[in-house]
């Protein structure tokens, strides 16, 4: 093989050849100039309020690919590749499209205008490590279904242990850690329609790298009062109440790069005091991020805390090149692409987005800046939302606009202040007004800036 160009196809597990399919596509890719190599769609259900079957292919590479895919259902006459921001430019012939990549990524490819029956693309980036499965210290799941004894309790992991899931491993359970550390969940292995995902509780240095989670009944990743969580290359899917992608409560120094979430609730949440979990949250590094939020929000920040003491702080959250695919939320209150709801005596502050594109919005808003006491969730209001940065937001819309973004504090020592929106950039142009950004500026707020 070239090494110019590599190519490595994840092999087709036993026992899901005909459960798991998506007859939607067919699907192949090829290293440049090489033989096609036909890749398996595997089914997944996306939208919890239109729950419907989508595909999802992937393999590994290095170089420059082709990609091949053909529509069963008669001929393609459009065709979106999302994120739009990686500028993939297809070819159409029939009923068949192709399009070249340089590089790994992660993409949503729409034909005729249907976003929820699409096709999933994700190019891994070849694996760097691969232990043998009698290394010291390493709990290895080869090609084949592992269901665990306790599909509920999951699989718990110790400390200092190194969990690789192959190519063609397919789990149909969780995994659970407490109390533990030194842990790393690596592979390119499938979590299917496990109970949750990853479930960390008062864990340290916790690794996620490569897995694809499937369909979780609840969240993807739950992590409670952890310190130090690195997530990388995590693809997620769901569909049901309550299936977030990544939710943390009460954790900090969190590194989160290059992944994809379309989840049916929140995509990413970050909270302090929830169950039985206490403390901050601080130290948030979230880049290379596609979210996509069939329902509730891509972002959500602070609605959970612990109203027993004064409060606690979330802080030092820092989001960019971030693509967001779309948000669908019906509920007005619960409405914000980047939404920072601060409830339960939280403080939040500190936080910037930069370089941030909104694709879509079927309902909702682009920013939601509120403290407040949500009857519903909460038990008290926040103590303020103070010093935030929205740098270089670019949204494009057709059709209806979103609604009017909501920036409200609660009273006199319960504020929004020092608020900074820099080059906002909707359908192409910059905005100079908040009139024209669509934003309200309610009461119990200062120093709210546009420029």
């Amino acid at each position: 093989m070239n090494d110019e160009h590599q190519l490595v196809i994840h092999p087709l597990t036993k026992g899901i050849r005909y459960t798991h399919h998506n007859n939607d596509f067919s699907v192949a890719v090829r290293v440049v100039d090489g033989d096609w190599q036909d890749l398996y769609p595997y089914k997944v259900i996306v939208d919890m309020d239109r729950p419907q079957p989508a595909s999802m292919v992937q393999f590994d590479c290095y170089g420059k690919v082709e990609v091949r895919a053909k529509y069963k259902y008669g001929t393609v006459h459009s065709v979106v590749i999302r994120p739009l921001s990686q500028n993939i430019q297809p070819v159409i012939k029939g009923n068949y499209i192709s399009f070249f990549l340089d590089k790994p990524v992660k993409l949503s490819v729409e034909i005729n205008g249907d976003r929820h029956r699409n096709l999933h693309v994700f190019a891994n980036p070849l694996e760097t490590e691969r232990p043998c499965p009698g290394d010291p210290n390493v709990m290895y799941f080869n090609e084949g279904i592992h269901v665990p004894e306790d599909t509920e309790k999951g699989i718990n992991i110790p400390s200092n242990t190194t969990v690789y899931l192959a190519p063609g491993a397919v789990v149909q359970g969780k995994f659970f850690c407490e109390h533990a550390e030194n842990i790393r969940f690596i592979g390119r292995g499938i979590l299917d329609n496990p109970p949750r995902g990853f479930e960390l509780k008062f864990c340290r240095n916790i690794e996620i790298n490569g897995i694809t989670v499937i369909n979780p009944q609840h969240y993807t990743v739950c992590g409670g009062q952890c310190d130090g969580i690195k997530i990388r290359n995590l693809k997620s899917f769901s569909c049901k109440s309550w299936s977030d992608g990544i939710d943390m409560m009460s954790c900090s120094n969190v590194d989160i790069e290059d992944i994809f979430m379309r989840n049916s609730d929140d995509c990413i949440a970050i909270y302090t005091h929830r169950w039985d979990f206490f403390g901050d949250a601080k130290n948030y590094h979230i880049k290379n991020a596609i979210l996509w939020a069939d329902v509730a929000h891509p972002i959500h920040i602070g609605i959970h805390g612990d109203t027993s003491i004064e409060g606690n702080v979330i802080e030092n959250l820092r989001f960019s090149e971030i693509d967001i695919l779309d948000q669908d939320e019906d509920d007005r209150e619960y409405q914000g692409c980047m939404a920072l709801c601060a409830s339960d005596h939280n403080l939040i502050q500190d936080v910037v987005f930069e370089n941030i594109r909104i694709e879509n919005i079927t309902e909702g808003m682009l920013f939601n800046l509120r403290v407040l006491f949500n009857e519903k969730y909460s038990s008290g209001p926040g103590r303020g939302i103070h010093n935030i940065t929205f740098r270089n937001i670019l949204y494009n819309y057709t059709g209806w606009r979103e609604n009017p973004s909501v920036i409200n504090g609660f009273n006199d020592d319960r504020m929004v202040k020092d608020v900074h929106f820099d080059n906002i950039v909707i359908n192409g142009t910059r905005v100079t007004c908040f009139k024209k950004a669509n934003i309200c500026i309610g009461e119990f707020t200062d120093n709210i800036i546009l420029t």
